[in-house]
């Protein structure tokens, strides 16, 4: 396995939705080293999750992982999940305001809105169909690769620009309310 380059916001790959693979092609050698290379990635950027595209690829691919991340404290643990080929649908039209930040966006956050319930079919990592539904903050890291995989950021979710910040003044400033509220949040929805 190996740690891969992370693309920063600017690179057109970012802004390019990513292609459809095939069962045949998921079971290559290339694409499941490819696979292994996203995890490295991910865990040792200590990041929730991270798209095919960050790491200068147009597959259709994300894995998401929560285990004692120091960067997101708050969240559920999430088992790390390989999707492939995903397919998101809003279960209802409960939403939550999550703050949220990006390994292609270094250093800076804002608030967005995401479904609070979301329906999930994919491909797993070894081609099974998955459909699965994601709630709570764990639905918003499912919304955030997907909208990657389509060639969106989180910025283009923001719809007050007032709320965009870098860490450090989120820790400083931000950080205390917003995890009293979404700790309220996962608390009642428990996920």
């Amino acid at each position: 396995m190996s740690v891969l380059p992370i693309v920063a916001v600017g690179h057109p790959i970012l802004r390019e939705p990513t292609r459809v693979i095939s069962h045949d092609e998921l079971q290559t050698p290339t694409v499941q080293k490819l696979i292994a290379d996203m995890i490295e990635t991910m865990r040792q950027a200590d990041g929730a999750g991270i798209a095919a595209n960050q790491v200068g690829s147009n597959l259709r691919i994300a894995v998401a992982e929560v285990r004692n991340n120091p960067r997101y404290p708050y969240k559920p643990p999430i088992p790390l999940t390989v999707f492939v080929n995903p397919v998101l649908t809003a279960v209802d039209d409960e939403v939550v305001e999550i703050n949220e930040g990006c390994l292609s966006v270094p250093n800076l956050r804002g608030n967005v809105h995401r479904n609070v319930s979301v329906r999930v079919r994919y491909l797993d990592r070894e081609g099974n169909n998955r459909d699965e539904i994601k709630r709570g903050l764990t639905a918003g890291t499912f919304q955030h690769e997907c909208d990657h995989l389509d060639g969106r950021l989180f910025l283009d979710r923001v719809t007050d620009p007032g709320t965009f910040t870098t860490w450090e003044q989120f820790e400083q400033h931000h950080r205390a309310a917003f995890v009293e509220r979404i700790t309220e949040f996962v608390d009642r929805i428990g996920s």
